[in-house]
């Protein structure tokens, strides 16, 4: 079995789909959640917001007792909103105003993220006795987006924060790491225990025990193809394993009981939701160099449902073309915009030479931002409008 296939639901969805949208299957996304559950039994899960604000997906999390990593004041009000507990609410975010600092502890959270000396004078100026947990910088080695340089620290500036933060009246709480978005190694995931085994060390010698740790987001999704269109076969259980063992070695490094909470966005969501699009053009050009190249343009693209375009491929089917004598073609969305495209130079799909425009298209594996990364309406392209199936899931 192909594992982009759609499964039934989310199929039959697409399928009486007449208009562009996107589709999110809540009985898949709750499902693996409960997967990861058990793969990490005890780790408190923190949905990250930002890869799927989507009332329904968060309510249904937050059900089977999934917290949020909210990044601002917004989305911590729409998860309470939703249906998550405040305590179950951390401010995840190391970039935050004293404004928004204030909203946060207005609203009822005790928890923030922070890297640097400066944000936690902040945090305690405007949420007094709140709790904080510092995030470490990784080298985001192995993964598709690597998150480095705007965020963490390194070990012994965490330990000044942390002892500054203890200074001005905060609880230091914990370590954060985050892997790289996407990650792709086992590798990334010892590299990062290696860094939290040292900074608690060097928290011991200050006297400062950690309650938890944060081992952030990063887990990937299997629903991608690379972009040049070969499937990503991340090897997840051995990262499962890795984090198990990890965990372990840090609770025996910190001497003290030790909680672990984890921030999955894209491994919850990712391959559960899917594009119905349709096709503008199937057109060829020759090129300068005398070439001639077929480009699919579709009804949607970079600026609203396929943002991360340009690092990976999201798997296409063609529901009224299946079989079909088919061209290497770049895939490209509707605006203005060069950069709205697959890599032109290695990112050729199979496309059925014999499609036209209005013909519907499915986009797999776009559950992750298809939402969030997305314009108002870039070039007069509004964004997609989303439907939910699955119910209770």
């Amino acid at each position: 079995m192909d594992r982009n296939a759609p499964g039934a639901p989310l199929r039959a969805a697409l399928a009486e789909a007449t208009e562009d949208r996107l589709v999110l299957d809540l009985a898949g996304i709750t499902g693996n959640h409960r997967a990861l559950r058990r793969e990490l039994p005890g780790v408190a899960v923190r949905f990250a917001m930002k890869a799927c604000p989507v009332d329904e997906v968060v309510s249904a999390l937050a059900r089977q007792g999934a917290g949020a990593d909210a990044a601002s004041p917004n989305e911590i009000a729409q998860a309470i909103a939703a249906g998550v507990p405040v305590a179950d609410i951390h401010y995840g975010n190391t970039i935050k105003s004293d404004h928004n600092i204030a909203e946060a502890y207005r609203l009822g959270v005790r928890d923030f993220a922070t890297d640097s000396v400066e944000d936690v004078t902040a945090v305690a100026a405007h949420a007094p006795g709140a709790r904080v947990f510092c995030r470490l910088a990784t080298s985001g080695h192995g993964a598709l987006w690597g998150l480095t340089r705007k965020y963490g620290c390194a070990v012994p500036e965490a330990v000044r924060v942390l002892d500054t933060a203890r200074e001005a009246g905060l609880t230091p709480a914990g370590l954060s790491v985050h892997v790289g978005s996407q990650q792709m190694t086992t590798e990334a995931w010892h590299d990062a225990v290696d860094l939290l085994a040292e900074a608690i060390t060097a928290l011991k010698r200050r006297g400062i025990r950690p309650d938890h740790v944060n081992l952030g987001g990063g887990l990937p999704a299997l629903g991608y193809l690379d972009r040049r269109g070969r499937p990503l076969e991340p090897p997840l259980d051995k990262m499962f394993a890795v984090l198990r063992e990890g965990m372990q070695r840090l609770r025996e490094v910190a001497g003290h009981p030790l909680r672990f909470v984890l921030e999955p966005g894209r491994h919850l969501v990712a391959d559960h939701g899917a594009i119905r699009a349709h096709v503008a053009r199937l057109a060829a050009r020759r090129q300068p160099d005398g070439e001639r190249r077929h480009w699919l343009y579709l009804s949607c693209g970079k600026f609203n449902g396929l943002y991360e375009m340009d690092a990976v491929q999201y798997p296409l089917v063609f529901p009224t073309h299946r079989g079909a004598k088919t061209v290497p073609a770049v895939v490209a969305g509707p605006t203005c915009d060069s950069d709205d495209a697959y890599d032109a130079e290695y990112g050729l799909v199979a496309v059925p030479e014999d499609v036209a425009s209005g013909d519907p298209v499915w986009l797999l594996a776009c559950g992750a931002y298809a939402t969030s990364y997305t314009t108002t309406g870039f070039n007069g392209f509004d964004p997609l409008p989303y439907t939910v199936i699955g119910g209770e899931g």
